[in-house]
């Protein structure tokens, strides 16, 4: 009897092994960045988890704010950061610099320029000195980044009438929050404003746009999402069922009729008042793709300014930096 009952513990205890689902692997962590709130994706996706059907069993989110995206290619490198959310101006950084070569642009995050939506503005003091870019002369311009989106096209605009940082300006770092105080306080003469930030009414009081970023740009692949070839690799199912999950909560927000509870989220999570943020996910804002594939074209035009400036010494192919299977594998899902 003995004998049997040890056998018979033994046959469970390797049925139990060999149960479906009974030693699954443990979910992915998948670290997402963000820098703005409202306006990145990845601010968003924890208000909505309802809609993530696969969060918590393949895989874990985990929304992790930046400064910029300069700052997260360095967290890309050393393993800290699972999807990178860059712009047009810090992929062929990453990948030429970095020396991270198999980066690869995953999905959209947001566009600038697309007509009749949002374009990013440049703000000066209404009743200040600068009435036009050749004022900026001899004068302070603050950036969120070095090297960033905002960086690059503030450079090329003041280039286009022969002003070069260091020799003809000076170029202060801040965060994107605190620009309003810093144009208020008069520490620096020119400064970027993006959304949700740009539409504060004091602001809008005692500044206005010199430029916009289309004025530079044009169509502009601004923000996208990257993640490095071997993570999706070895992590393909998880990232399918994220992205998945992504979609859904993207098309969520995206849909005019959930408009009243998006700006009680944004609200929240802003601590503005609810009437300050009727333009989240309309044509007031910056152009976020349903579905999110992103323009692989347009991107392509933008990386190509970044060498133009100086900054990079080689060419980069965007279609060859770019996988869009998991996104696709993903949309098929929910057809």
């Amino acid at each position: 009897m003995r004998l049997v009952r040890s056998w018979l513990l033994g046959l469970f205890a390797a049925i139990s092994v060999l149960a479906p689902g009974a030693s699954q692997a443990e979910p992915v962590k998948i670290r997402v960045s963000w820098i703005a709130p409202l306006s990145n994706w990845a601010s968003l996706l924890m208000e909505k988890k309802e809609l993530a059907r696969h969060m918590g069993q393949s895989y874990i989110l985990e929304p992790v704010r930046y400064a910029g995206t300069p700052q997260q290619i360095l967290a890309l490198a050393s393993g800290d950061l699972e999807i990178a959310n860059l712009a047009f101006s810090t992929l062929p950084t990453a990948i030429h610099n970095a020396g991270i070569s198999d980066l690869r642009v995953i999905s959209d995050e947001f566009q600038d320029g697309v007509p009749n939506y949002y374009s990013q503005e440049y703000m000066v003091l209404a009743d200040g000195p600068v009435k036009r870019l050749e004022d900026i002369k001899g004068r302070i311009i603050a950036t969120n980044a070095a090297g960033g989106a905002v960086d690059i096209a503030m450079r090329k605009m003041l280039r286009s009438v022969n002003l070069e940082q260091k020799r003809d300006y000076t170029m202060i770092e801040a965060p994107l929050p605190t620009m309003k105080a810093i144009l208020a306080e008069k520490k620096a003469d020119l400064v970027p404003l993006v959304v949700p930030f740009s539409f504060d009414p004091e602001l809008r009081r005692i500044a206005k746009p010199l430029f916009y970023n289309r004025d530079v740009m044009g169509l502009t692949q601004l923000l996208f999402w990257t993640a490095r070839q071997s993570f999706i690799d070895k992590n393909r199912a998880a990232m399918v069922d994220f992205m998945e999950d992504t979609l859904r909560i993207t098309y969520w927000f995206l849909d005019p009729k959930n408009h009243d509870e998006v700006i009680a989220i944004g609200s929240r999570l802003t601590k503005q008042p609810p009437e300050r943020l009727g333009w989240v996910f309309t044509n007031k804002d910056y152009y976020h793709v349903p579905g999110m594939r992103p323009d692989l074209d347009a991107l392509q035009r933008n990386v190509a300014l970044v060498k133009e400036l100086g900054l990079i010494g080689a060419d980069t192919d965007v279609k060859k930096y770019s996988d869009l299977t998991v996104l696709e594998d993903a949309t098929k899902r929910l057809k």
